[in-house]
């Protein structure tokens, strides 16, 4: 029997983040409000920062309209590869995107990017199809509408795709509070500012323990 609940390993996972360029984000994305979408999308790549999983970026005509990366991954990440596709549409079809891949030696793929129709859909069926694990990140993934996400995710998911949110990709590779209870605590409350009340109250209240 195959088992329903697989987790994120973070010695087997990679990040891949597709085209989450600027001129593509202010021109397509529309499931989500810009300064949303961006926030979703910084806080996937410090959580890769934070657990230490690699990253692998891609671009497509970057030199174009399509505009270059978002200053916050770039700077989260200033050592990633960064593969710029000359025209490729299914970044799996570019042959440096999967080396740089293979180099990881890691089976677990983490997909997010710009389109969700186009270039996470179609390089994350392409990767299932090569045998990895594919879990892809819905909400630092945008398109034109939640209709086209929608039938996106559903084509993925029937296709074996895991989908989450950042949210639940940190959360899943934490595993338990006491592994870094700040730490982790931090990367939540800098991405979700409501969250920034319950990490407040607990630095509090270990502050008065400390205190006594």
């Amino acid at each position: 029997m195959t088992d329903l609940y697989t987790r994120i390993n973070k010695d087997d996972a990679v990040l891949l983040l597709v085209d989450h360029q600027t001129g593509l984000i202010s021109s397509l994305v529309r499931d989500y409000g810009v300064d949303e979408f961006k926030n979703n999308v910084t806080a996937l790549a410090d959580t890769a920062k934070f657990f230490d999983i690699p990253v692998i970026l891609t671009t497509s005509f970057e030199n174009g309209p399509n505009g270059p990366l978002m200053q916050e991954v770039t700077d989260l990440h200033p050592n990633a590869p960064k593969i710029a596709r000359p025209g490729q549409i299914n970044a799996w079809d570019n042959e440096d995107f999967v080396k740089a891949i293979e180099a990881t030696g890691r089976k677990q793929l983490i997909i997010a990017g710009v389109v969700t129709d186009v270039c996470v859909a179609f390089p994350t069926l392409s990767a299932l199809n090569a045998g990895y694990e594919v879990f892809v990140v819905t909400d630092a993934s945008g398109t034109t509408s939640k209709q086209v996400a929608d039938a996106a995710l559903s084509r993925m998911a029937h296709g074996g795709a895991q989908l989450m949110n950042w949210f639940s990709v940190a959360s899943e590779l934490q595993r338990d509070w006491r592994n870094d209870v700040e730490g982790f605590g931090n990367l939540l409350a800098n991405h979700l500012p409501s969250y920034q009340n319950v990490i407040g109250s607990y630095l509090s209240a270990q502050k008065d323990l400390n205190e006594k």
